[in-house]
C-alpha cells in the first residue's frame, strides 16, 4: 500500500477502549464539519468488529444528527442487537463532546446460495484509462480554490477519483441530474473483504448531493451554498475490491424544500452489480453567506 492509503487503512482501524466500544482518529478534509464518510466508514468498521468471523455487513441505514468537529477523536458504541442463526444486527451511535453525531443500524449476513438477478444494467460510458482524475482538474484551477480546501484538493488522494461526468464547480452550468465517476484505492489492498467494504462506505459520501446539485446551476464550491447529509442508506450486493477501477453511477430524481435526494450504484469492471446506496441531504441557499 501507498503512504496515505495506509493512514486511510489506519483511520478506520479503531482502537477498541471497552467491550463494544471503539475510539477513531479524524482528519481534516478542509470542508465546514467533518467528512460524512470517515463517520460511514468508522461506523462500519466499529460494527464489524462486534460481529462473528464469516458475517458480512450487506446494509447500513444510518442519520447525521449533527456537524462533527474534524479536530477531535469520535466514540462508537455498539449496541449488539440480536445474533440469530444466519443474520446479526447491530446499532452504532458515534459520538463526540458526550453527544450524538450520527445513529446507524447494520445488518450482517452469513454467505449462502440464493436466486439471483441484477437491474439495472452498467452504464456504457469510457473507461477509466485516460480521464483525468479529480486531483489532477484540481491543480489545474489551483488559484480558484478556497484557502480551506486548497492544500487537501491538491495533494494526492487514498482513493483516486476519475470522473467521466464533468462540471465545472466554480462556474456551474444547469446539467442533468445524472453522474458517473471512476474510482480506487491508490495501491494495493491485503485480502480482507470487510476492509474492502469500509473503504466503499467512506467513499460512497462523496458524489451523492454533488448531483442533486447539477440541475440548478449550483456547486457546494459556492460561498453561499449549505449542503450537508442527512441520512444515508447503503447496501452491498457480493464481495468487492477497492483496489480495482469500480463506476460509481448517481442520480438524483428530486429536489425541494430544502432538501435534495440521490442515489447510486456501484459497479466492478465486469458490470457487476456490487453496491447500492442512497442519501438525502440539505440544500440551503445562505445569502447571509455572501
Amino acid at each position: 500500500m501507498t503512504e496515505i492509503l495506509d493512514n486511510l487503512v489506519a483511520l478506520l482501524s479503531l482502537e477498541p477502549i471497552e467491550e463494544n466500544l471503539f475510539r477513531g482518529r479524524s482528519e481534516d478534509l478542509g470542508l465546514r464539519q467533518l467528512f460524512g464518510g470517515q463517520v460511514l466508514g468508522q461506523a462500519v468498521s466499529a460494527a464489524s468488529q462486534t460481529v462473528e468471523p464469516g458475517r458480512q455487513v450487506h446494509s447500513l441505514h444510518g442519520y447525521f444528527l449533527r456537524p462533527g468537529d474534524a479536530s477531535l477523536p469520535v466514540l462508537y458504541e455498539v449496541d449488539p442487537l440480536r445474533d440469530g442463526k444466519s443474520f446479526s444486527a447491530r446499532r452504532v451511535t458515534a459520538i463526540q463532546k458526550g453527544r450524538p453525531i450520527f445513529t446507524c443500524s447494520a445488518s450482517f449476513q452469513a454467505g449462502e446460495e440464493g436466486l439471483e438477478h441484477q437491474q439495472p444494467t452498467m452504464p456504457e460510458v469510457p473507461g477509466p484509462e485516460g480521464l483525468a482524475s479529480e486531483t489532477e482538474l484540481a491543480r489545474q484551477v489551483a488559484d480558484q480554490l478556497p484557502e480551506r480546501l486548497h492544500d487537501w484538493a491538491i495533494s494526492a488522494k487514498p482513493i483516486e477519483i476519475r470522473p467521466v461526468t464533468r462540471v465545472n464547480p466554480f462556474s456551474p452550468e444547469p446539467c442533468a441530474p445524472i453522474r458517473y465517476a471512476w474510482f480506487r484505492a491508490d495501491g494495493r489492498l491485503p485480502d480482507d473483504p470487510q476492509l474492502h467494504r469500509y473503504l466503499l462506505a467512506y467513499a460512497s459520501d462523496f458524489s451523492l448531493l454533488n448531483t442533486a446539485l447539477q440541475p440548478h446551476g449550483v456547486s457546494v464550491f459556492q460561498k453561499f451554498m449549505q449542503v450537508a447529509s442527512l441520512d444515508h442508506a447503503l447496501w452491498f450486493h457480493g464481495d468487492l475490491r477497492l483496489d480495482d477501477w469500480l463506476l460509481f453511477a448517481v442520480e438524483s430524481p428530486w429536489s425541494a424544500n430544502a432538501r435534495g435526494f440521490a442515489r447510486g450504484h456501484v459497479f466492478d469492471r465486469s458490470g457487476r452489480l456490487v453496491a447500492s446506496m442512497a442519501q438525502e441531504g440539505l440544500i440551503r441557499r445562505r445569502e447571509d453567506w455572501q
